[in-house]
């Protein structure tokens, strides 16, 4: 059913908080560390062991598909929000290690298209055969 798939989300949901929480306090930070990255390893851990026992139906796959479509870019988007916020609080260092990240990133895109071309490029090359 797919209800059951949403409650797997939901407990891995939970679960990753908590140990989230956890974590902060054992170093020592007043915040959740971790705990939506735990989260979705669980749901990933388990939720392939659960199908590969046989345990986890198709329908129940179906719950976990929707909200976890519906589930990631909130995250992200909340997690956006929160690098703003501190790089603003943070100053110039932060808004710079930022802006320096993503000029690197725009400046690897076409290193890494030339490399996924010659892949391509090797891939359908025809191997050379002496012919007698």
């Amino acid at each position: 059913m797919i209800i059951f798939g949403v409650a797997f989300l939901a407990l891995c949901t939970l679960t990753g908080i908590f140990i989230g929480e956890l974590l902060g306090k054992a170093i020592g930070v007043p915040a959740n560390v971790g705990g939506v990255g735990i989260a979705m390893v669980l749901l990933i851990l388990i939720g392939s062991y659960l199908k590969n026992r046989g345990l986890f139906s198709m329908e129940s796959e179906q719950g976990v598909r929707f909200w976890s479509a519906v589930y990631i870019p909130i995250v992200v988007a909340m997690a956006a929000q929160q690098n703003v916020y501190g790089a603003l609080s943070g100053g110039p260092m932060a808004i710079l290690a930022g802006v320096a990240a993503v000029v690197i990133a725009f400046a690897l895109v076409p290193v890494l298209d030339r490399i996924g071309q010659k892949k391509a490029d090797a891939a359908t090359a025809t191997p050379l055969t002496a012919e007698g």
